[in-house]
């Protein structure tokens, strides 16, 4: 009844082991990853056709995981989980980061990769084998992928580094002398993609040495999932890059000149207002047949590109600038709401504004809060739609810092 693959493997402690063929198998690619007792099932869907216009890549990585995952029922009067957690979103991004480079240029087919925890023994972190889950998922979808990645969680415990050391380790980290490292690493066979830590005064040499270990230590599962693949994977999709050399060399003919002066321009809404000009410029210098050409944005696009990355590599000079060694100008303002326990205020931090707050009730809490006006460039008027991930992103960190500093000033 059921084609079912199945592969494993010893890694560290854990068995690691992956599975198709039994559920979600009208999904392009679904593969349950088990590590102990934990297990993540990721589906990957793609449509066999772009929108039409569309000039980027709609890849979607979604991230769940539910009380029941642990044994466990949500305290409090509601008993049903609704929006994501920070870590729904924190993880949905660290899956995304390492494989999205790794899709074939030109490729813009929506992808959505839906990584659903379904048991969790408070010991292996499902985010490692979610990120496993979904290489793996992506590698027999048959979809242009040029994976797979792997993933691994460093330790650094007594000069040792440690392979996927215990959820209750990588807890309060600070709080643990012994324990100085949560290192999340993710990469190919060759390279490494991605890296996201938390460390506390480890060396330039004890961090590269930990990266250079997570590589080691994730290529068995690598190697796990081509073999996985070489016996369940479905036929390639069969996609051909479109050649946009034709309408690029129209466009670069019609706006170069223009483009590259544009790009010149230091002040950046000036800037902004001259790109904008050029590629009026460009389509009005085209023919009707040209305009209606699918791919005329991606050959703009690939003008601006090679024109403002051209000038870093070629003559080491930045869009507004500056070389390649020199820091933009950083200006910090603090103490500037009277009713906060500490606010800060970055308004030069290029043309970005930066704003924090912080609230600190006893040595144990602290409430911090992340805000960034409207950008005023941007062409449409932005929606107010709460806490985005943006807004998670960069308030981790700060939660991390300023735990750490409550902790000194409460000794």
């Amino acid at each position: 009844m059921f084609n079912v693959t199945k592969k494993s493997i010893q890694w560290g402690n854990e068995t690691l082991t992956l599975e198709t063929g039994k559920v979600a198998r009208q999904a392009d690619g679904s593969v349950i990853a088990t590590l102990g007792e934990t297990s993540v099932m990721a589906n990957v869907t793609f449509a066999k056709a772009p929108k039409p216009g569309q000039d980027f890549f709609p890849l979607t990585v979604h991230y769940q995981e539910k009380y029941y995952a642990a044994g466990k029922i949500p305290g409090g009067f509601f008993k049903r989980e609704a929006r994501p957690s920070e870590k729904e979103t924190l993880v949905s991004r660290l899956i995304d980061r390492p494989c999205r480079p790794l899709f074939v240029e030109g490729f813009k087919h929506e992808v959505l990769v839906m990584a659903t925890v379904l048991s969790c023994d408070l010991v292996n972190d499902p985010d490692i084998v979610a990120m496993i889950a979904a290489s793996a998922a992506l590698t027999v979808s048959g979809v242009p992928f040029m994976g797979p990645i792997g993933a691994a969680r460093v330790g650094f415990v007594d000069g040792k580094y440690v392979l996927n050391p215990a959820m209750d380790d990588m807890t309060q980290l600070r709080s643990k002398p012994e324990q100085r490292l949560d290192l999340v690493i993710a990469g190919t066979k060759d390279a490494v993609m991605m890296v996201e830590s938390e460390a506390y005064e480890l060396t330039e040499e004890e961090m590269l040495g930990a990266v250079v270990f997570g590589h080691e230590q994730m290529q068995p599962v690598i190697d796990l999932i081509i073999d996985f693949a070489e016996h369940s994977a479905k036929e390639p999709f069969d996609f051909t890059p479109p050649d946009i050399s034709a309408i690029y060399a129209k466009v670069k003919a019609a706006g170069e000149a223009q483009m590259r002066a544009a790009f010149a321009i230091k002040d950046k809404q000036e800037r902004t207002n001259a790109i904008s000009a050029a590629v009026d410029a460009i389509k009005g210098a085209l023919s009707e047949d040209d305009l209606a050409d699918i791919n005329l944005g991606s050959a703009i696009k690939k003008l601006e590109s090679s024109i403002l990355r051209g000038d870093v590599v070629s003559n080491g000079t930045r869009i507004d600038g500056r070389d390649t060694k020199t820091v933009r100008p950083i200006v910090c303002e603090t103490g500037i709401l009277p009713r906060t326990h500490g606010s800060a205020l970055l308004p030069e931090m290029g043309d970005i504004i930066h704003f924090y707050a912080v609230n600190r009730w006893d040595e144990n809490d602290v409430f911090d809060e992340w805000a960034k006006p409207p950008r005023p460039l941007s062409p449409e008027a932005e929606k107010i739609v709460g806490t985005t991930n943006e807004h998670l992103t960069h308030c981790r960190p700060t939660e991390v810092v300023m735990q750490d500093f409550i902790a000194f000033l409460s000794r």
